[in-house]
């Protein structure tokens, strides 16, 4: 227990210290990658039969999930801003049947969804990712 505690602590401060230094665009990819680690630990609490800890997965994606939301700017970003902010919401919908319904192939879906959406983010030139 104590070195495990031990270990989230330096977790966070490696966390920290990447945030403290990520520009705006980096931040994004930092979420989706929170998301994806998240969601695998969901799916790795329904193999086990963890419903407390798939319950706190799928909590903590959903989170994760409002904190991509609220980054979104709608006022610039149009059609893409609101299409964005709409699979958000479906990934939570999803992710609430998910938990409710112990359905690893609902993770599977919202997983695959946050796959697809984080290989356009990564794939933004350089140039527009700003500073």
């Amino acid at each position: 227990m104590y070195n495990q505690t031990l270990l989230n602590e330096y977790q966070q401060i490696g966390v920290q210290s990447r945030v403290n230094s990520s520009n705006p665009h980096s931040l994004v990819a930092m979420l989706f990658d929170g998301l994806l680690e998240k969601l695998a630990r969901a799916n790795g609490a329904l193999e086990r039969g963890d419903a407390s800890g798939r319950g706190n997965s799928i909590s903590a994606a959903i989170r994760i999930i409002d904190g991509l939301r609220a980054s979104l700017d709608t006022a610039r970003g149009g059609d893409i801003a609101a299409n964005l902010s709409a699979m958000y919401d479906y990934m939570e919908r999803r992710l609430v049947e998910a938990n409710s319904q112990a359905d690893g192939r609902i993770i599977a879906e919202v997983t695959s969804l946050v796959n697809e959406i984080k290989e356009g983010w990564d794939s933004i030139p350089a140039e527009y990712r700003g500073a």
